[in-house]
């Protein structure tokens, strides 16, 4: 029998198989990156993103598809976290403004908000790049059109539309030569499309694998009562362990080999750094919940056995003091002016706060903040006129999403990396417009040169380079320039690419974790006897995954 229509309640069942597909194929995806840099990138940001607007799904009504589809949007546009969720977000955000008003869906309207999410994502994007899942999008909605002349059966019109972008993205390396050089489709694709074939799954009856990540939730483990504060006996200064952290790791077989996983030892090792530990895990999976005095350690205990797929660090001190201050009734008059900025480690948290930062987002490289977390900061910085400094390229999407949602004046200075954006920090002046601030800094910004060094997470060929997995690599502005074994050498390398002894006077160097003493006084050592006029600076930043960023001016 022909099946014409999906009401609301099918529509919503769709929407959460697709987020379940994603899920399940969320680390395949990730190693389709095509950098080897160890961050947690397209399939961990999509399925967090997706994972917002599923829960939205579960508390709507689904009374029609409109309603349905209005709350996937917006618990995408919240949730999105990094380049590949923002854009996701928008083609949804359209998808659900071509079904305003529609109580059910059938193929002519399917098509339609289609068509409409591809328009809304390529609006959202500056310089769209073809060979990526704006292109899968595209060419999905176009042959939909033509798929819709002549099916009428919507189920069968599915199955063509899964095969049409599969259709897409295999094409995606004849579009971007960098997919092709290294032998893969685009990741952000492969993402869309697992979500319309979970769309499809759910439109036919059929079950998906039980995917680990919905049989364990954190949220049900630490109900809201745990997190609430004893603010009427105590003061913030009692409180011994300042941040709630919470993470979830995927086991991978390389890592468990040096570092084989048992729970009660885990988490009799996570006791001696915190309090209210949960440690919950299976054969796929463990996720902790810790109130703990230093994050980044704890982060690095639980990154021993796999790759991270979710974190969340909170600031109890903070909320304890905003509790306290709501109570006593002594609502806080609003800054002229407020500075958001994202980094990840405690020394660079405190650097950027020297600066003259307001808050300090903990994130970066694998732990992309949601457009939710960014809004939330821009209400926490507590000013008038905000100033939002992603330095991550991947977050300046999310950045953008989050200042159109604030309620106060915010300009994004679309910084990309670290020295960029304390290079616009040391530009920013309280006393100036927020227009000219925004103007200032991003010329500062684009003033400095960033290296950094990092480790590969898997073989790959890229720009003429072959780069074997555990072998450093030392980035240039963000592209691979120089990879070894040896790590002092790949730093040596690299700044002799990036200084220019003529026009440079400064080379900032900034400190990861396990970095020694011994490596500071050599390449102290290296840069005064190659670059005599060079100033040096250090800092440590005590930041995961780079073990040194240069900033040269």
């Amino acid at each position: 029998m022909t099946q014409k229509n999906i009401d609301g309640a099918l529509f919503a069942n769709m929407v959460l198989a697709g987020a379940h597909s994603l899920a399940n194929n969320a680390e395949k995806i990730d190693a389709l990156n095509v950098f080897p840099v160890p961050d947690g990138d397209t399939g961990t940001n999509m399925n967090l993103s997706i994972t917002s607007g599923a829960s939205e799904v579960k508390k709507a009504n689904h009374e029609s598809v409109a309603v349905v589809a209005n709350a996937f949007a917006k618990g995408l546009l919240m949730g999105a976290r990094g380049n590949s969720g923002v854009i996701l977000s928008q083609l949804f955000r359209g998808f659900a403004k071509g079904l305003e008003g529609k109580t059910s869906l059938d193929i002519a309207s399917f098509v339609t908000a289609l068509d409409s999410g591809v328009n809304t994502a390529y609006k959202a994007v500056m310089k769209p790049v073809e060979g990526t899942i704006l292109t899968v999008a595209k060419d999905t909605a176009a042959e939909a059109k033509s798929i819709a002349e002549e099916e009428q059966d919507i189920i069968a019109f599915m199955e063509q539309v899964v095969k049409a972008a599969k259709k897409s993205l295999k094409r995606t390396p004849e579009l971007l030569p960098v997919l092709k050089e290294v032998g893969v489709v685009d990741s952000g694709g492969q993402g869309l499309v697992v979500i319309y074939e979970g769309f499809l799954a759910a439109l036919k009856g059929e079950e998906l694998p039980e995917s680990s990540q919905d049989t364990m939730d954190l949220d049900d483990l630490v109900s809201a009562e745990h997190h609430k504060l004893a603010q009427d006996y105590m003061s913030t200064d009692e409180i011994e362990y300042g941040y709630c952290t919470e993470f979830m790791v995927r086991f991978e077989d390389d890592k468990l080999k040096d570092h084989p996983y048992d729970e009660e030892t885990f988490r009799e090792e996570l006791s001696q750094h915190g309090d209210s530990l949960l440690v919950v895990s299976d054969d796929e999976i463990v996720k902790v919940h810790i109130h703990a005095e230093y994050p980044g350690d704890i982060f690095n205990l639980g990154q021993r056995f796999g790759s991270f797929i979710n974190l969340k660090v909170e600031n109890m001190r903070e909320q304890h003091s905003n509790i306290v201050d709501q109570n006593e009734e002594k609502p806080k008059a609003k800054q002229p002016f407020g500075v958001v900025t994202v980094a990840m480690g405690d020394g660079l948290a405190e650097l950027f706060k020297s600066l003259g930062a307001t808050v300090v987002i903990q994130g970066g490289q694998t732990m992309n903040p949601s457009t939710q977390d960014l809004a939330n900061a821009v209400d926490e910085a507590n000013a008038e006129n905000v100033i939002i400094l992603p330095n991550n390229k991947n977050i300046v999407m999310a950045a953008e999403q989050a200042a159109e949602l604030a309620e106060v004046n915010v300009a994004v200075v679309p910084t990309k990396t670290i020295p960029q954006g304390m290079s616009a920090m040391l530009t920013y002046n309280p006393e100036a417009s927020l227009e000219d601030n925004k103007e200032s800094m991003t010329d500062a910004s684009q003033e400095v040169k960033t290296g950094q060094v990092t480790y590969a997470v898997r073989d790959t060929q890229i720009d003429g380079m072959t780069i074997e997995n555990g072998h450093y690599m030392g980035l240039a502005d963000g592209k691979i320039k120089v990879t070894n074994a040896d790590q002092m050498t790949v730093i040596k390398e690299l700044l002799t690419e990036l200084i220019n002894a003529e026009e440079d006077e400064i080379v900032t160097v900034i400190r990861g974790e396990e970095t020694s003493d011994q490596e500071e006084s050599e390449i102290i050592a290296f840069i005064e006897e190659n670059f005599e006029d060079i100033e040096v600076e250090v800092h440590n930043g005590r930041q995961p995954i780079y073990s040194y960023i240069f900033s040269i001016e």
